[in-house]
């Protein structure tokens, strides 16, 4: 079982990463991914991430190596950038293989839905007419708490 988490300012490539996490261990059968991106809109120019470092990699540490508990995983990988994104650059990939594919589709969905929540990051929004930090969206605690919900308290 491995957790790989980085955090970075390089921009990176969803495909070779889901291929690192593809046939590295024999007993898995399934890998399963989430990439998150720049959404445009809103006269989004640009989206400059923050953190607090080491902070940060060791709450998503926590993340991930919580998934590898909960379903038995192969791997979890969790990346994500910081420092400015123009619109449709990555800024998260989360993935994970298992056995099967619910376990590995259920840590993904679990890994980023907590990191949302619970790690350590700002967004700050450039717009056509200034820039504004970003509120948290009432949904991600929602659907963290989901996850949460009749299990043991967990905090990254």
């Amino acid at each position: 079982m491995a957790v790989t988490v980085k955090v970075q300012t390089e921009s990176f490539d969803p495909g070779a990463l889901l291929n690192a996490l593809t046939g590295q261990d024999s007993s898995c059968g399934a890998v399963a991914s989430f990439t998150g991106q720049v959404r445009g809109g809103d006269d989004l120019v640009a989206l400059e991430l923050e953190h607090y470092p080491g902070v940060t990699e060791q709450a998503l540490g926590r993340i991930a190596g919580e998934a590898v508990r909960r379903w038995s995983l192969g791997e979890a990988m969790i990346i994500h950038r910081v420092g400015r994104m123009a619109i449709g650059e990555p800024i998260v990939f989360v993935g994970a293989s298992a056995p099967h594919r619910k376990a590995a589709l259920e840590a993904t969905g679990f890994m980023i839905d907590i990191l949302k929540t619970q790690a350590p990051f700002w967004k700050r929004a450039y717009t056509t007419s200034g820039s504004h930090w970003v509120e948290p969206r009432p949904g991600d605690d929602e659907a963290a708490a989901a996850w949460l919900t009749g299990s043991k308290e967990f905090t990254a």
